[in-house]
């Protein structure tokens, strides 16, 4: 079992640690030689160029991308491309836009190269837990690179989902409904803590995974994360987001499907990176001049 993997980020990283201590040969290259250097501490081989990393793996080469989604995918493919051969197998591991994904795979079959998107979710857990696997494109390819699945997924937790663009298209879709998920606890929440009963959150969101109908690994990351700090006192409530969100609403759009919790679940990530709003300075001016109401000084 033999893997060239390109990205060694927080993710990227991991799965070559994991992918290591299940005696999979792993060539890889960053952009940044000290992650170039780390990486050998997990037993992978580390190339100084892409044209190196090609050489140093085994016809028919497999390589697995691990950068961000959009134009770095793109330029990572030109670079390359030429240094393949037709039967090389490209995978794209990221958060990509699943019909970029449709397009790149169509370009690199015109050269022989087979291209597999893989919806890939677990983040920094992912070393321990393993990695959740969402797999599209040519199912023979699929069935090619299996064994690097089965080594980087926990039992039962990687799948072929279908024809190209599937894989990004189900992770796209997953991470519209984790904003969902988020928000939800996220809200209740607050209004635990705003509570008369001044509860034990931690213990609360520990006593709900077992047996509740909530329970989820995202309420027992809630249950860790009050646990070290219970007023989230080292925390600013700036929320980013990464794409799949706003993927998934457009996907919404075009098929006419109405999605409101996964809308507004995106909006309220939006009004986080705000300090004070403008539109909410308006709101509290129309009320001052139709209503007479107070507002608060700026200064």
């Amino acid at each position: 079992m033999e893997l060239g993997l390109v990205g060694l980020g927080r993710m990227g990283m991991n799965m070559a640690a994991r992918l290591g201590e299940r005696s999979c040969r792993v060539v890889a290259y960053d952009v940044d030689p000290a992650k170039r250097h780390d990486v050998v501490a997990h037993g992978a081989k580390q190339c100084a160029s892409l044209p190196d990393l090609v050489a140093a793996l085994t016809p028919s080469r497999a390589v697995w991308l691990m950068v961000p989604a959009g134009q770095p995918v793109d330029d990572l493919i030109a670079q390359l491309s030429p240094h393949l051969a037709p039967n090389d197998l490209l995978i794209d591991g990221g958060n990509s836009y699943y019909k970029d994904s449709v397009r790149r795979a169509a370009t690199l079959k015109e050269r022989g190269i087979h291209f597999l998107d893989v919806g890939t979710s677990g983040g920094v857990w992912g070393l321990k837990e393993g990695y959740c696997l969402m797999v599209g494109g040519e199912e023979a390819a699929y069935r090619r690179l299996e064994p690097v699945f089965a080594a980087l997924a926990p039992v039962e937790g990687y799948a072929y989902v279908g024809p190209s663009g599937a894989g990004h298209y189900a992770k796209m879709i997953h991470n519209g409904i984790e904003y969902g998920l988020m928000e939800a606890y996220a809200e209740g929440f607050e209004l635990l803590k705003r509570s008369e009963y001044g509860l034990d959150l931690p213990r609360l969101a520990g006593l709900w995974n077992h047996g509740s109908v909530i329970r989820s690994w995202l309420l027992e990351l809630t249950e860790a994360a009050l646990a070290r700090d219970p007023d989230l006192s080292a925390i600013r409530g700036y929320v980013p987001d990464s794409g799949e969100g706003r993927w998934t609403l457009l996907d919404a759009i075009e098929k006419e499907v109405p999605t409101p919790a996964l809308l507004l679940s995106l909006l309220v990530r939006f009004r986080s990176r705000q300090d004070d709003s403008f539109a909410a300075k308006l709101l509290a001016a129309l009320r001052q001049q139709f209503g007479g109401h107070a507002v608060k000084d700026a200064r």
